[in-house]
This record gives structure tokens, C-alpha cells and sequence, in this order.
């Protein structure tokens, strides 16, 4: 099965070339450390601000074991992981698509920043899963993301917070239709959840989508989409029997175990 998988991280470009690719204030080539993360100037723990985003964004350009460092001096100041994937690392990420869009990141950069980013996620899954144990899940799920999608990290993360929620999870990156296909018929699950991002498949799975969920062995299999497209041409996916979701993760493991039949007979 295709899994989300990553690129070996490598250092950024050097010299004149790579510099003028930077935003401004990555240029001045300020050290990343406890202080600039706000780890000997907060009285207690504060939120995550911008500021402190663009030090993760630099540091995700200098390499790897900057950006880990960065980690360390919000977990200094108290954040918990959850609280940095969600006010640290997510709008990151958009921070550095932002500065794409706006050629001030070539795509080497962003690509290998981005890639470092998301090593991130990787490098503190266990501690992650640990920071809130629940008790185990009855529950399976299989989240992909659309037939060649190129980012996955989102996902990832999102399969992070269903596992730490006691699901077995199943994460699946197709790179084609038929792939998609073989994940989505490869076993029993109770839900499915697929991340659209581009418009490239919208009409692919408006049409595959209702055949495959009729054709699961589950007749009760839940199904869910999410996503940018998802959610910007919902009108062309209104075919599908499937619930669409743009909450941030907790609130999405939140409604889909709700709207597990065992949840709902609990409920009652």
C-alpha cells in the first residue's frame, strides 16, 4: 500500500542564490534558540504567535535540527504537542505556501523546508500519542488523499489525532485511480476519509466514490471528505453520500466518532 512517505532531508541551498530567495526577515541570519522561541521572556505559557511562526519557518530553512530545536523551546515554555501542531506547525506550513505563491520561496526551498516540517511530525509521533493515552477503538479507518496528490502532511496529521484517539488508522497517498481503488478495497473499514485538495479529481470521485462505498463489505461505512476543494466546489461532489468536514483535527475526530453507530447507541 502506498503510505505517506518522505524525501531524506538535505540542507537548503547555500549562498547569494538561496538568500535572495528568502523572505527578509530570513536573510538577517538570526541563530534559532531558546530566547527567540520566547522561552526565557514569557511569564508562563502564552500562545503561539506569528512571530514565533516565521522562527519555525527560517528554521525549517537552516535544516532539520533547527526546526527541532524550535520544538523543544515552545515544549520549554510549556505548549504541549497538540497545542504546537495546531498553532505552530499548521500555520506554518500555510506560511510557507503563502511565501511560494508570492515567489518568495522557489520550490527547491519550500519543498525541502516543507519536507522538514513535516519530519517533525515523524520525529515526535510517539510522544505525541502518549502526551494524551486513550483507551482503544473498535474502530478502523483509511484516510487518503486524492488520486497523485503531491502533499500529504495534513493528512498525516490528522491520522495522528484519530490514533491518539484509540483508532486504528490506515493512511494511504494513491498515485493513481486504480491504486485509490485497491486502498479503498483492501479491507474491512469503518470509515473512510478522503482529503481533496486540487480540482484535478473532483469529477473522478463524484462518479468513483458512490460505487465504491456500495461495493464495501461494510454496508455501514462511514465516509467523509475534506480538503480546500472539498470544500470550495462542494456542488460537485453533492452525488456522494458522504459528510464533509472543516474543523480542525480534534473537532474532526470529534464529530466522526460521534457518528459511529456504537457512539450513537452509547448516546441513547
Amino acid at each position: 500500500m502506498a503510505q505517506s512517505n518522505l524525501e531524506n532531508s538535505q540542507s537548503p541551498p547555500q549562498g547569494a542564490a538561496a538568500s535572495a530567495l528568502m523572505p527578509e526577515a530570513l536573510r538577517q541570519g538570526s541563530p534559532v534558540g531558546p530566547r527567540l522561541v520566547g522561552g526565557t521572556t514569557f511569564a508562563g505559557k502564552s500562545a503561539i504567535d506569528l512571530s514565533q511562526i516565521q522562527i519555525l519557518a527560517q528554521a525549517c530553512l537552516q535544516g532539520l535540527d533547527a526546526a527541532r530545536q524550535v520544538v523543544f523551546g515552545w515544549q520549554r515554555q510549556g505548549q504541549s504537542l497538540e497545542d504546537i501542531y495546531l498553532q505552530g506547525i499548521t500555520p506554518c506550513a500555510r506560511l510557507l505556501g503563502e511565501w511560494w505563491c508570492a515567489d518568495r520561496l522557489d520550490f527547491a526551498l519550500t519543498t525541502i523546508a516543507s519536507t522538514h516540517l513535516q519530519q517533525l511530525l515523524y520525529d515526535f509521533s510517539a510522544e505525541f500519542l502518549q502526551e494524551v493515552p486513550q483507551e482503544r477503538q473498535d474502530w478502523s479507518l483509511l484516510l487518503m488523499t486524492e488520486p497523485g496528490a503531491q502533499h500529504s502532511m495534513g493528512l498525516f496529521m490528522l491520522s495522528e489525532f484519530f490514533k491518539r484517539a484509540g483508532w486504528t488508522v490506515t493512511v494511504g497517498v494513491p498515485q493513481d485511480v486504480a491504486e485509490f481503488k485497491r486502498l479503498f478495497q483492501s479491507d474491512w473499514f469503518d470509515a473512510v476519509g478522503i482529503s481533496v485538495s486540487t480540482d484535478r479529481c473532483l469529477d473522478v470521485l463524484a462518479h468513483l466514490l458512490p460505487q465504491l462505498k456500495a461495493g464495501a463489505d461494510n454496508l455501514n461505512l462511514r465516509l467523509f471528505l475534506g480538503g480546500p476543494m472539498a470544500m470550495n466546489e462542494p456542488s460537485r461532489l453533492k452525488g456522494i453520500d458522504a459528510q464533509l468536514l472543516a474543523e480542525d483535527a480534534p473537532m474532526v475526530v470529534k464529530r466522526v466518532t460521534q457518528s459511529m453507530p456504537s457512539a450513537l447507541t452509547q448516546a441513547l
